[in-house]
């Protein structure tokens, strides 16, 4: 029998690449290695063991393998960049580092008996291990970093809340028809470190401004927040226009009677009265507009409308301004933008005077946009498919998808320079897909990285900070 035939080829190159000869013999060898940095992360968060009690109740007999260890596995293999739950196969392939992993139809199984009670425990299990990571942070990193703007560090937590459109490609249960159909999730990331703090998955239809999911998401992402930090800490709601609604805005104000410290900066669209006030305003209080770095941004003005436009039914306090710059190559316009010759955009405030300047103030809301960046690589660990055709199944898919929090803690705990802002598509590329051989010696597993990897050294201290970090009390 020929090489061929026995599945060996010899790849003949041009220039002066070597020739290869390739097989499907190899032993020992270890693809996305670095992976277990996820898991291994898991387990000193407690996030292994809460979702292990969380789950213990779909355990039959306490036979099989531990539902809450197939929901870990499931959360690393998107944060890894799986798609699907075939692609569980990756981590199952390797017992040897990643130990006993379910089968498709096992984790199929999980996903379809997670009810909206197991829901709820599972969530509980997210703000438990969350607790765990930020105390572990205030130990040995100074803390949840603060989140910018215009050039300086914003007090306290930020949350951005904002909804996509995801393509169903197949029939779905309530994926509904917009120009395409789908799924319309809602979802709330914490700007401070990257977490993806709640999510709620709708039908494609459901209405963009909607008071009453705006606030079951708000309310979600606050159960995430250790109680040290949603109470005595200042915490900022961002949202575009549709969390302008006067119910959700009411809301956040409602917030601050049960103690939390909250205060919003949302969109306001362009109605005719706050264009009777732009046009009313005189040139003199236009003020230059900041970038994110803090220098004037060019051909960007600022104003604050307060007092011109009516806002009696809106929490006390709430102000008006707007941003007016000069319309980029292809920016969206409305017939008043063009007949004015600038974009226009307004946004709602209740930060008091003296908190800020106008320009700040704006910058800040401007930074809101970070979170299109968040949902788009989220899209990338989970939020963009889902598995089933039943609405519940792709619910539970969206709550272990939003454990895409194994890349956020991953950062703030183990990563430093670069890497510790990276996006996932730069973790996977640099550290986590990193293969590996595995030898045994000394009566112990070593997973050997290539000496001429470039990233070789950001993958030892990742680990030895991992070993270093303190774990929860038991």
């Amino acid at each position: 029998m020929s090489s061929q035939q026995e599945g060996t080829f010899c790849v003949h190159t041009t220039g002066s690449r070597p020739k290869l000869v390739v097989s499907a013999d190899g032993r020992g060898v270890v693809s996305h290695a670095r992976s277990r940095l996820l898991a291994d992360l898991a387990d000193v968060t407690g996030l292994t063991g809460a979702f292990t009690d969380a789950l213990r109740r779909l355990r039959p007999h306490g036979t099989g393998h531990a539902p809450g260890r197939i929901a870990v596995d499931l959360a690393v293999m998107l944060a890894d960049g799986g798609e699907a739950i075939a692609d569980l196969a990756l981590l199952r392939d390797q017992t040897e580092v990643f130990g006993p992993v379910a089968s498709t139809p096992t984790a199929w199984r999980l996903l379809a008996d997670i009810d909206p009670a197991a829901l709820a425990r599972l969530r509980s299990a997210r703000a438990a291990a969350r607790e765990v990571a930020w105390l572990q942070a205030a130990e040995t990193t100074g803390g949840i970093p603060a989140a910018h703007a215009g050039g300086r560090d914003l007090p306290g937590l930020v949350l951005d809340l904002d909804a996509t459109l995801v393509t169903c490609h197949s029939d779905k249960e309530q994926a509904a028809a917009t120009y395409k159909r789908g799924y319309h999730p809602l979802l709330c990331f914490l700007d401070n470190t990257g977490e993806a703090l709640a999510g709620v998955l709708r039908p494609g239809n459901a209405g963009a401004n909607t008071a009453a999911d705006h606030i079951t998401v708000l309310d979600a992402a606050l159960a995430q927040i250790p109680d040290a930090h949603r109470h005595g800490t200042d915490i900022l709601i961002r949202a575009d226009s549709a969390g302008g609604a006067k119910a959700f805005l009411a809301h956040v104000r409602a917030l601050r009677e049960r103690g939390i410290r909250t205060s919003f900066s949302v969109g306001y669209a362009v109605t005719e009265p706050v264009r009777r006030a732009i046009r009313a305003l005189p040139v003199h209080l236009w003020h230059p507009a900041l970038e994110q770095d803090g220098t004037l941004r060019t051909g960007a003005e600022v104003a604050e409308l307060t007092g011109m436009v009516d806002l009696a039914d809106h929490p006390d306090g709430t102000r008006i301004i707007v941003r007016r710059e000069r319309p980029h190559p292809g920016a969206q316009l409305s017939l008043f933008d063009l007949d004015e010759g600038m974009r226009h955009q307004v946004f709602l405030t209740d930060t008091p005077h003296g908190e800020g300047s106008l320009q700040h103030l704006e910058a800040r809301h401007r930074a809101h946009a970070r979170v299109e960046d968040r949902i788009r690589c989220g899209k990338s660990t989970g939020f963009g498919r889902f598995p089933s055709r039943h609405f519940a199944i792709n619910t539970a898919w969206l709550e272990l998808a939003l454990t895409v929090d194994l890349l956020a803690w991953t950062q703030v705990l183990l990563l430093t320079a670069e890497l510790a802002s990276a996006e996932p598509k730069k973790l996977r590329y640099r550290l986590l897909h990193a293969a590996a051989r595995l030898t045994r010696g000394g009566h112990r597993l070593h997973l050997r990285i290539s000496a001429t990897w470039p990233w070789r050294d950001e993958l030892l201290a990742a680990f030895t900070r991992l070993t270093a970090l303190p774990r929860p009390a038991t």
